[in-house]
């Protein structure tokens, strides 16, 4: 049987050295915050210079463009095990706020620097803009399935409904970054239970079993 061959002494030390550098910037980004981390305080902490700093990263922006890659192989991965699987859609994306605010999305100063990263420079900013459209096009694959399935309304596109709930998911996330406590996953529970009672499938003559005015002064999200 071929086996891929080992990575050599130089490519592991690179590895080692990228791997370094991005823990000690999220440890960072997480005590001191975003703004208040300079390149330098990451290379000391690293025990390298700014020069290979430079090697690796464009500037202190771009490790949270390596953060979010790592999010997105996350994604893509949970997405393929639930396709394997006969798990219900729905309950798999209730499910994936536990799997995808795991270490280090947990610490809400690495949210509040991923949205700074959203309003820093053009091609920071451009960068991010692609990812969104390739998180988006994975969670509209997982709708689809579901809609498939007759297990989510089906009078809606795929695109529209994820973007719904990347919306949900993400405003939760932004005002969750403003307390810290440890209410995250209580939080994203609550609001996907408000949004299925939007998704579920049901007659157009059903009503909306919470109705608007209950879903807009839901606790969770202030």
């Amino acid at each position: 049987m071929a086996t891929s061959p080992l990575p050599d002494r130089r490519s592991r030390r690179s590895a080692e050295i990228r791997e370094r550098i991005f823990l000690a910037a999220l440890d960072l980004f997480a005590k001191k915050g975003f703004s208040e981390t300079a390149v330098e305080d990451i290379t000391n902490a690293a025990d390298i210079g700014k020069g290979t700093f430079f090697n690796y990263f464009p500037s202190k922006d771009h490790i949270l463009l390596a953060f979010g890659e790592m999010q997105i192989a996350k994604l893509r991965e949970a997405v393929e095990d639930a396709k394997r699987s006969t798990q219900p859609v729905p309950e798999f994306l209730q499910g994936l706020g536990r799997r995808m605010t795991q270490e280090p999305m947990k610490h809400p100063a690495i949210i509040r620097a991923l949205l700074q990263a959203f309003l820093s420079s053009e091609p920071v900013r451009e960068s991010m803009a692609d990812m969104q459209k390739r998180v988006l096009a994975i969670h509209a694959e997982m709708i689809a399935l579901g809609q498939q399935r007759g297990e989510i309304r089906s009078d809606l596109t795929p695109t529209d409904i994820a973007m719904v709930f990347r919306q949900a998911i993400f405003g939760t996330l932004l005002i969750w970054s403003l307390y810290g406590d440890g209410s995250l996953l209580e939080r994203i529970n609550a609001a996907f239970k408000i949004l299925w009672t939007g998704l579920a499938p049901r007659n157009d003559s059903e009503p909306l079993p919470v109705s608007l005015t209950t879903a807009l002064s839901a606790p969770m999200f202030f």
